[in-house]
């Protein structure tokens, strides 16, 4: 469950935000004010923060430069200023979104949605001395850049995102039929696994990545 931190005073604003978003699947605390939030963030991983800019100590616009400087995590202001200072300030202080109210809640949980998006970031996949970056798009062996096309960056993260796993040839076929531009069929999958084990293996004629499992298909990982 993603955890939302709310620094906001007013209790009627805290109660439907607390029950519209915990109905969407977040879960919400509540601070008035910013040395309420200080404490919460050092005691709890929150993944975002709604900042109001009017606190019951503080203002949002202090807390947020605190947040920024301390935590690597997104902020999004809800406040009744929607002056262009007020936005301009905020967004300068590293703000990622700055909603005046009245707001729409689907609106409010669109924006966060879109603002978690743009903090997540995809684990890096190894095995062996093969190194998959998913935020990055790039493959390394021993540290060094392997180029891949499209299609065989794509069948790779298969492979990887499924390590240990047995995968039928039908199974990866599905899994990159959709790839456009390229026409996938049962000798394809074939040319492709072998150009992936020419780059990535040590020694392709006997392969100790992309490992085949008779009659049944290939695996990645013990």
């Amino acid at each position: 469950m993603i955890n939302i931190l709310l620094a906001e005073d007013d209790s009627a604003i805290v109660s439907a935000l607390t029950a519209f978003l915990g109905a969407e699947g977040f879960h919400v605390d509540n601070v008035p004010g910013q040395s309420g939030a200080i404490r919460a963030l050092e005691e709890k991983k929150y993944e975002l923060v709604l900042l109001d800019v009017s606190l019951a100590d503080g203002n949002g616009f202090s807390l947020c430069g605190q947040i920024k400087a301390s935590w690597n995590i997104p902020v999004i202001f809800l406040t009744a200023s929607g002056d262009e200072f007020s936005t301009v300030t905020g967004l300068e202080l590293g703000a990622d979104d700055y909603i005046a109210k009245p707001f729409r809640p689907r609106e409010l949980v669109s924006r966060i949605k879109a603002a978690l998006r743009r903090y997540m970031s995809s684990p890096v996949l190894e095995v062996g001395d093969v190194r998959v970056d998913p935020d990055k798009a790039s493959v390394t062996k021993g540290g060094v850049s392997v180029t891949l096309s499209a299609l065989e960056y794509r069948l790779l993260l298969v492979f990887f995102n499924n390590q240990g796993a047995v995968l039928s040839r039908t199974r990866l076929l599905q899994e990159i039929w959709d790839l456009a531009g390229e026409f996938v069929n049962d000798n394809t999958l074939t040319v492709y696994i072998k150009r992936l084990r020419g780059k990535l293996e040590d020694d392709p004629q006997n392969p100790t990545l992309i490992k085949t499992v008779r009659g049944i298909g290939y695996k990645v990982g013990d």
